[in-house]
């Protein structure tokens, strides 16, 4: 008997459970949904779901806060000494928070200034290197989908899935608006065009963990993908795996 659509889903989540776990490492430039889509895969694969944009906005703020400059390298790595940067599930979402030192911070850091400090502040080597060094840890049991711009190249280069997300530029920007008007900013389109394509140039040509494709990664164009499609392209990815390794 073939089973409806959602059962099949459930079925197929619930059977990797009892699969051996693994890395997903999703790649790409921002807006293109690959937050979201890890989350949802690490849902259905019942994996812990890491944000690492997540934390690289949290440094930001805290610079931004204790009016630490950028360029201020000795500064920088003494401020790093008094972070601590976590997650906690949020109940009413159903998906993490980020803390820094305890104070949930989710809404603070998606803010626009926000937006427009990390890419600079993710560009430092030293910041760089403590943030990778956190996220190798959590990694180490595997069972993990992590999103960000290097997972798949410097973070884990051996994760089994890796995927490479990108999306075309006016449709990154209509999604970045939609969101920030969510959040109560209303900006304008070129305002946000603009920081996307500052923040693509600073992400791809740093010298520490710039963003690029991994050479073994799967493309994902979600320009007109529904997100369930995105879930279920990932998935896919993963049951091809599994089917593998067994």
């Amino acid at each position: 008997m073939k089973l409806p659509r959602k059962h099949f889903r459930l079925f197929k989540s619930l059977s990797t459970r009892f699969m051996s776990k693994i890395i997903v490492a999703l790649d790409g430039f921002s807006s293109c949904g690959k937050s979201t889509t890890a989350k949802r895969v690490a849902a259905q694969l019942h994996y812990a779901f890491v944000d690492t944009g997540a934390m690289y906005r949290a440094v930001a703020l805290y610079l931004h806060r204790h009016h630490i400059a950028i360029t201020d390298l000795q500064a920088v790595e003494e401020a790093l000494k008094h972070m601590v940067i976590g997650f906690e599930i949020n109940p009413s979402r159903q998906a993490s928070d980020t803390l820094l030192n305890g104070e949930n911070v989710e809404q603070e850091i998606r803010k626009m200034y926000i937006s427009e400090l990390v890419s600079q502040v993710a560009a430092i080597t030293i910041v760089r290197r403590a943030m990778v060094a956190q996220q190798q840890k959590m990694g180490k049991k595997k069972g993990l989908v992590m999103d960000g711009r290097d997972i798949g190249t410097v973070v884990f280069p051996d994760a089994e899935v890796k995927i490479f997300m990108t999306a075309q530029p006016h449709i990154r920007a209509q999604r970045r608006k939609l969101e920030l008007l969510q959040k109560g900013e209303d900006l304008p389109l070129e305002e946000i065009v603009e920081n996307l394509r500052m923040r693509d140039e600073i992400d791809s040509n740093r010298a520490e963990g710039p963003l690029k494709r991994a050479a073994d990664a799967i493309d994902l164009d979600t320009s007109f993908r529904s997100m369930d499609e995105q879930v279920e392209f990932v998935l896919a990815q993963v049951e091809r795996v599994q089917r593998e390794k067994r």
